[in-house]
């Protein structure tokens, strides 16, 4: 099992940018890929973007392309997610997702606990 905890989150206006973290411990962290969700008021918790256990692979909902930038760094056991031109519809509770496989967040072993974004008009 890992352990997964999120940072970064915060209150920005509409335009602005933000910086997820997730750091990992309890598990070689290089040996799967990972991801981001979100889960605003209401609604599903949604994919956002994945990576890759090595990075050379990532993934990105429609949404969120060209605006969102995930990566990783392994010998630091931490994931990012760069999040630029923010948009209200982007408020929600990110969670960070460890995958049980290398390539792809096809199934999550693990769940961080989120951390909350908001952006203002």
């Amino acid at each position: 099992q890992v352990q997964l905890v999120e940072s970064g989150g915060g209150l920005v206006q509409a335009g602005g940018s933000l910086r997820l973290s997730c750091a990992a411990s309890g598990r070689t962290f290089s040996n799967y890929a990972m991801g981001w969700f979100r889960q605003a008021p209401g609604k599903e918790r949604e994919f956002v973007s994945g990576i890759s256990w090595n990075g050379a692979r990532t993934y990105y909902a429609d949404s969120v392309k060209g605006r969102f930038t995930i990566s990783r760094d392994n010998a630091k056991n931490t994931m990012y997610l760069q999040m630029n031109s923010l948009k209200p519809e982007d408020t929600a509770v990110y969670f960070c997702a460890a995958s049980t496989q290398m390539n792809a967040v096809v199934q999550v072993g693990s769940w961080g606990h989120g951390t909350q974004v908001t952006v203002s008009s």
